[in-house]
């Protein structure tokens, strides 16, 4: 079968069936490519731009492409990673395509550092071992590098803050076999969780892709994930970051460090931001990684910002 090319002035976008899509090397051009790997066997379909819901208008710096299948602006990917190695996925939970950017870090497995909060907040309720975003964890008194740690939290301010050692408590209740069966179940990563209980997923041996990222996310938005309803319910709502009208903005950060164990070697170069987009009717699930020194979660977060800003997704803040 052959490949189309959907030239889109600033970004060429590649539209290839599954079956016949080849390796990619390594790049760091400002190509996307648009793919219809649906993550199960569901039937993509063609988006038509006159049926759009109303998305937030696009900046004054951005063109309307033709491209019918996504029906989004041609933007320019590479300036919004700047100095960093960067990728960004996004499929449409409607249509079943899904756009990238620097395709080969979209497959690299790395550490999901605080985005497995999203995870370990699923399990910790799915258990019981939480009651519900007011479950409260007690502060032991133990110094830690940001302040607003220094407190007692609930599970909805734990995640708002990025608190680890809530989570690390958590994990630890939830225990290895249980938490073990969680990973299975959901195909996480390369679900190893070897570790160590509190130590897993903080740059240790827990590994993800942007690709798996968003394979994940699906799942949970699609309600294809082996956890209760509630569970699901709970976790979505305590991960929105922005909403106004009908369009939302939801996600969790997520930040790597040189060495963890050395107060000298806390300098960060890994982060995510990971999340969902709804705007009207349309659903979007997202993830964006970025590498280099200062490479942190808050500036993933920035850039997946940015890009659905000139997607024209959400509005700008």
């Amino acid at each position: 079968m052959k490949s189309i090319l959907i030239t889109l002035g600033i970004l060429s976008a590649v539209l290839v069936p599954a079956g016949d899509r080849p390796h990619l090397p390594t790049t760091h051009s400002n190509a996307a490519r648009l793919t219809d790997d649906a993550l199960k066997d569901e039937k993509s379909t063609k988006v038509d731009p006159a049926d759009e819901r109303s998305p937030a208008k696009p900046t004054a710096s951005v063109k309307r492409s033709g491209n019918e299948k996504t029906g989004l602006p041609v933007i320019d990917f590479k300036s919004r990673f700047g100095e960093y190695d960067g990728c960004f996925v996004i499929r449409s939970l409607n249509d079943g395509w899904t756009l990238r950017f620097n395709e080969s870090q979209c497959v690299e497995r790395l550490a999901p550092c605080s985005t497995f909060k999203i995870f370990n907040s699923l399990a910790g309720l799915d258990s019981g071992v939480l009651s519900g975003p007011d479950h409260k964890m007690e502060w032991d008194g133990t110094k830690h590098w940001i302040k607003s740690w220094e407190q007692d939290h609930t599970l909805a301010t734990a995640i708002r803050d990025s608190v680890v050692w809530y989570y690390q408590n958590l994990a630890e209740k939830i225990g290895e076999e249980r938490m073990q069966k969680y990973i299975d179940g959901c195909d996480y990563g390369n679900r190893d969780i070897s570790g160590g209980i509190r130590e897993f997923w903080l740059g240790s041996t827990l590994k993800i892709s942007a690709d798996e990222q968003v394979r994940f996310l699906e799942k949970l938005y699609t309600d294809k994930l082996p956890f209760d309803r509630k569970s699901v319910e709970t976790v979505k709502s305590i991960i929105v970051q922005r909403a106004s009208g009908d369009w939302a903005f939801s996600g969790k950060t997520g930040s790597g460090l040189k060495n963890r164990k050395d107060p000298n070697g806390m300098e960060p170069n890994l982060g995510w931001f990971v999340g969902h987009v709804k705007n009207g009717d349309r659903q979007y699930v997202f993830a964006v990684n970025i590498k280099g020194d200062g490479a942190w979660g808050p500036k993933a977060r920035e850039i997946a910002d940015d890009l659905l800003v000139d997607l024209g997704l959400i509005e700008k803040k």
